[in-house]
């Protein structure tokens, strides 16, 4: 598969990143995946119910692993033998069909990597981010990071810590703001989130702020009130900067496999999000999530954490993503 090897929006130290923080991931599906294989086998039956549990053990998920089946057989040369690389050959098409669509060389073509600046917003304020999620995701962790991308663009960020459920998360925000050097504004632990929101967004104004990412309670993806909190907490900023907020994202952590597809789903069926992050892909072997992510939720990832240091927070490229976790050289 030529294309993946034309890999683009990365420089060499970026794609080394992301290449060792899937390693575990790629280790783990290429070692299920060698299991299915003795020399060359036969396309058949037992081949594609080997496949099949070597997919899901890989964290690929149930119906996204039917999918892959299903497109195999329909292209596969029943009876035929092929050896290991080539049905990695097969899986890379197809897993990038699920995730870019049925063509993959214009989709390679027109990638461009999320920008903050082609958010559609009115010329009133700040763009607003709102970030919603679980505790111990790394969401907190996840908004210090995007703080420090965007004001390495050249941009003013402001934070605001909504999530004032626990001490703990506020506290952590203003450290990261310390560390970013970015205002945050809080009212401390038990104040109304939306109240911190709205202040939020009126210091943004008043600053000339370009960027405003707002820190959520790590609710529970089931719980009964995180709609009416949310659309609150929306109603409060849309009085300040028409349209806010602009973007809403859900941080998931990638390690705890088909868990994070599941909150993925809840959350997407509470709020209107439009889009994820998945952190703590680095010293997992469940990286094969975020195909079924892309799959079944149909929210576009923005960013993949790979790593603890600020720029291991990386735009999300799912063709490289596959050419990491998928490698077609299996040395």
């Amino acid at each position: 598969m030529s294309f993946f090897k034309r890999l683009f929006g990365k420089d060499k130290e970026e794609k080394k990143d992301l290449d060792a923080g899937l390693e575990q991931s790629k280790k783990g599906v290429l070692s299920r995946i060698a299991k299915v294989f003795t020399g060359k086998r036969k396309i058949n039956e037992d081949l594609l119910e080997d496949l099949e549990e070597a997919l899901m053990m890989s964290d690929v998920g149930v119906d996204t692993t039917e999918k892959i089946i299903e497109r195999l057989k329909k292209r596969a040369v029943w009876e035929a033998y092929l050896d290991m690389s080539e049905l990695i050959t097969m899986l890379r098409e197809e897993v990038a069909h699920l995730i870019v669509g049925e063509n993959i060389e214009v989709a390679l073509t027109d990638h461009k990597p999320f920008s903050i600046d082609e958010v559609e917003k009115s010329s009133e304020g700040p763009t607003v981010i709102l970030v919603v999620g679980v505790n111990g995701v790394g969401k907190t962790t996840s908004i210090g990071k995007l703080a420090h991308r965007y004001k390495s663009e050249g941009k003013k960020v402001i934070l605001g810590a909504a999530d004032t459920f626990r001490a703990a998360a506020v506290d952590q925000l203003i450290l990261w703001g310390e560390r970013v050097g970015v205002p945050v504004i809080s009212q401390g632990m038990g104040a109304d989130p939306a109240a911190v929101a709205y202040d939020t967004l009126e210091s943004a104004k008043a600053q000339g702020a370009d960027v405003v990412i707002i820190d959520t309670a790590g609710r529970l993806h089931n719980k009964v009130g995180l709609m009416n909190e949310l659309t609150k907490i929306k109603k409060v900023m849309d009085r300040i900067v028409t349209g806010a907020p602009h973007e809403v994202w859900l941080v998931i952590d990638g390690s705890t496999g088909q868990n994070a597809l599941v909150q993925a789903q809840q959350f997407s069926q509470a709020t209107s999000l439009t889009g994820l992050v998945v952190t703590k892909l680095d010293g997992t072997a469940k990286g094969g999530a975020v195909i079924a992510v892309c799959d079944q939720v149909k929210v576009p990832v923005r960013y993949i954490g790979v790593g603890e240091k600020m720029h291991n927070l990386q735009d999300f490229n799912p063709l490289e993503f596959i050419d990491s976790l998928l490698p077609e050289s299996l040395s």
